[in-house]
């Protein structure tokens, strides 16, 4: 229990306080805490009216002996007395008050004599509200006022159970009446004090309690600490403040103006700066405080919001298209994949739509797949905000987009969409489908065993050709085997052979992987080229091939080649050996020629030259002859030599068409040689050379017409020198243009002679010693009989000259 002084504080309080609650009709509503008041107070009322009634007659008894010896003194005291009784009255008129509110029903008297005046209900009220129980009430009020004494009863009235409880002295007396329920609550509100003070000393939040004029009456030992005081009576009497002026200011305001303040601010506690959630409540018991600390609040507040913000950003930068919706199926947030999915305006979704509202927006412009009955369909999807577990599904947009949607249900309610877009995925598993059926079908189509082995080492594709070519049964390849599982199904066939030691190695193997060729000739007679490329992830393409035609081929070829060149040395060898043999008894035949066309035998008719004559000219076409079989086999047999020498041009021209003057005289032709004079010199084989022009010139004049013209010329051309033949004769038939230059192709050589098909071989063949080259064309314009024009074109700079044909 409190003081007593401080029960008379507080009921002298409550009774100023509460004194215009007694005239309304809401006195009911505060009758606890008037009932608590008046229960504490009552004794002390009593002996205050007993001393009261006795100080009064004491003082009357002083005044009647004063007045005897003093009469003005008298007056005086009188005077006095007379403003004491009106000071006592007044006093009683607020107890009497105060104990009015404090009950429904409150008896009191100020002497035995004195009827009980009833304050609160009206006595017929009260009578009527105890019904039987009212007699019992008027015995209670005689015993008070006959003796001296305490009472408490409990009255079971009209109206339910009521307690009455009095106390009397000298006698003057007071009875309360209240129901029994409000007295219980009346005691638990007594009771309430002490404990509240108990669990604010012991709460981490500073609490204070000040006077309406601002003086510290209560803090509790986290105040203490919070301002750094040693003890509550030090931060009382400092004066001590968690709050700063400004904030002290905003505090009074607000108390002025609707009794508390609530608002949070930054404060030093503890030495600290702290955020602080302070509450001051202004009432008739002064203003009492609270401040709560949520610096770690705040804080985690800040944080939560960073990392709000981070996720956002994050969110913003994935391609799947998330938006969540409240417990109020209204959005909350959404990222730019999901705006830029549906084309939904920044505006609208800022307004907070609901799921609802979103969705008829979507199906008005076609962004959902197309639904026989949508209100149905939108009532469905609506289903997840009350399900556990997540919703998966399809959405096939009339626009051919494909869309997988997952709904989440979140634990503070509202869910989650993910929009994932899946049309470009599936498209290209469509494509990589169909392209694998392709390659599928490829595979099977080419005419090479194919054999894929993953980097497990195990077959993951093969092709019909691979099964044909080993005889492998499908159903055996079907559980992928390895790759030695493989080797021992194929060999019944490649028996041992180190291929498949070589293919294994190739798949198998864990280093730098490179291809690997290799040829398998089985013992049925069949060969296989075979090769092993490794892949870029990781697996390895085998290949076989069956080459066996071509192998056969290639052999014959191969015997046929050599057979030929074992025939072209033979021919070249025959050809030298006849040619070398048959110079011998040509040369004894030309010598005796000689000697009796000299007469050395004796003279000669005309005849018999004439006849000598034929022996000479067939003579020297034999020795041409053999010279040029005997020059091509050399030039066969890689064994020619060229003399080189600086070749004066103009020189080896008029040599040439010396020895041909004969030859043009006979056939009645005009020789036209021409030399440029910066031709100069060059190097050659001038032999060779002179060889090459002669050959050139025989032809231009076997094929010219009687009275034509046989042309020779030599001149410097981009860095060469060329010879040129020219010829009056038919040219060049086109049935023969492209083996002018083959050996022995021999054609009419116009009316007078034959060759035998080797002068062209033989110049080809020493233009290409010189690294030069030769062509034959028609002189003129085409199908023009203007004659042929032959041209060799010998190079300066000597590159591409070989010292011996190849």
């Amino acid at each position: 229990m409190p003081p007593r002084g401080g029960r008379v504080a507080s009921a002298l309080l409550g009774a100023t306080a509460l004194s215009p609650v007694l005239a309304g009709p809401a006195f009911a509503a505060d009758w606890p805490l008037i009932s608590t008041a008046a229960h504490a107070l009552w004794p002390v009322l009593a002996l205050a009216f007993a001393l009261l009634a006795g100080l009064a007659a004491v003082r009357a008894r002083r005044s009647r002996e004063t007045e005897r010896r003093r009469a003005d003194h008298a007056e005086r005291v009188i005077g006095e007395t007379v403003g004491a009784a009106s000071r006592a009255r007044a006093d009683a008129h607020a107890f009497k008050t105060l104990l009015g509110a404090d009950a429904p029903a409150v008896l009191t008297w100020t002497s035995r004599t004195f009827q009980p005046e009833v304050l609160g209900l009206d006595e017929g009220d009260l009578r009527r509200a105890l019904g039987p129980a009212a007699a019992d009430l008027d015995a209670a009020v005689t015993r008070l006022r006959a003796e001296d004494g305490a009472l408490w009863a409990r009255l079971d009235g009209k109206d339910g159970a009521f307690l009455v409880e009095g106390r009397s002295l000298n006698g003057a007396g007071v009875l309360l009446v209240r129901p029994e329920a409000e007295a219980g609550q009346a005691r638990a509100v007594e009771a309430l004090g002490p404990g509240l003070a108990a669990a604010l000393d012991a709460a981490p939040a500073p609490a204070w309690l000040r006077s309406a004029d601002g003086v510290l009456l209560y803090v509790n030992p986290a105040f203490v600490a919070a301002v750094g005081a040693a003890s509550a009576e030090e931060a009382r009497a400092g004066g001590l403040d968690l709050l700063d002026a400004r904030t002290r200011a905003a505090a009074a305001g607000a108390e002025k103006t609707g009794g508390a303040f609530h608002q949070r601010v930054r404060a030093v506690a503890k030495g600290q700066r702290r955020q602080l959630e302070v509450v001051e409540v202004a009432g008739d018991f002064g203003i009492a405080g609270l401040a709560i600390d949520v610096t770690g609040e705040e804080a985690a507040r800040a944080e939560t919001a960073q990392a709000v913000a981070a996720h956002r950003r994050t969110l913003d930068q994935l391609t799947t298209a998330v938006a969540i919706f409240g417990a109020d199926e209204r959005l909350v947030f959404h990222n730019a994949a999901y705006e830029r999915l549906f084309d939904l305006a920044p505006s609208f979704l800022d307004q907070r739509p609901a799921d609802g509202e979103i969705l008829e927006d979507l199906r008005t412009r076609r962004k959902v797949p197309e639904q026989a009955d949508f209100r149905a369909w939108r009532a469905k999807l609506r289903e997840a905000y009350r399900a556990i577990e997540p919703v998966n599904d399809w959405w096939h947009l009339p626009g051919g987009q494909m869309l997988r949607v997952v709904i989440t249900p979140n634990a503070e309610g509202g869910v989650t969409y993910l929009f994932d877009d899946l049309s470009e995925h599936v498209a290209l598993e469509s494509r990589y489908n169909s392209l694998i059926r392709i390659q599928g079908e490829t595979l099977d189509g080419l005419a090479e065993a194919v054999a894929v082995f993953g980097d497990d080492g195990r077959l993951n594709l093969y092709n019909h050709a691979f099964l044909s070519l080993w005889s492998l049964d499908a159903h055996a390849l079907g559980e992928k085997p390895h790759v030695d599982a493989v080797a021992a199904m194929c060999r019944p066939l490649h028996g041992e052979t180190p291929a498949f030691a070589r293919i294994r190695q190739a798949v198998t193997a864990i280093g730098p992987r490179e291809a690997a060729t290799f040829r398998l000739e089985r013992p049925d007679g069949r060969v296989l080229d075979g090769a092993a490329q490794p892949l870029p992830d990781g697996a390895t393409m085998v290949t076989f091939r069956d080459v066996t035609d071509t192998v056969r081929v290639q052999r014959v070829l191969e015997e046929r080649a050599e057979a030929l060149e074992a025939a072209d040395k033979l021919k070249n060898a025959f050809v030298g050996h006849v040619s070398y043999h048959l110079r011998t008894p040509l040369n004894t035949l030309m010598g005796y020629a000689d000697m009796l066309r000299e007469g050395l035998a004796g003279p000669l008719n005309d005849r018999q030259r004439e006849y000598l004559e034929h022996m000479r000219q067939s003579s020297d076409l034999l020795r041409a002859l053999i010279d040029d079989i005997l020059d091509l086999a050399t030039i066969d047999a890689g064994a020619m030599e060229l003399d080189l020498s600086e070749v004066d041009v103009a020189e080896t021209v008029s040599a040439v068409a010396e020895a041909v003057r004969d030859p043009v005289a006979e056939a009645r032709l005009t020789l036209a040689v021409s030399v440029d004079p910066a031709a100069g010199r060059f190097t050659a084989d001038a032999r060779r050379v002179r060889q090459i022009l002669f050959n050139l010139l025989s032809n231009a004049i076997a094929v010219s017409p009687e009275g034509g013209t046989v042309s020779l010329a030599a001149m410097r051309r981009d860095g060469a020198l060329v010879f040129t033949v020219r010829d009056d004769g038919p040219g060049v038939p086109a049935e023969v243009a492209g083996s002018l230059f083959e050996r022995f192709e021999s054609r009419s050589a116009g009316p007078r002679h034959r060759g035998v098909g080797l002068g062209l071989a033989i110049v080809q063949s020493f233009m290409a010693l010189h690294g030069g080259s030769v062509s034959v064309q028609p002189a003129g314009p085409t199908g023009h009989a203007s004659g042929t024009l032959a041209t060799c074109i010998f190079p300066l700079d000597g590159e591409g000259r070989r010292e011996a044909a190849q």
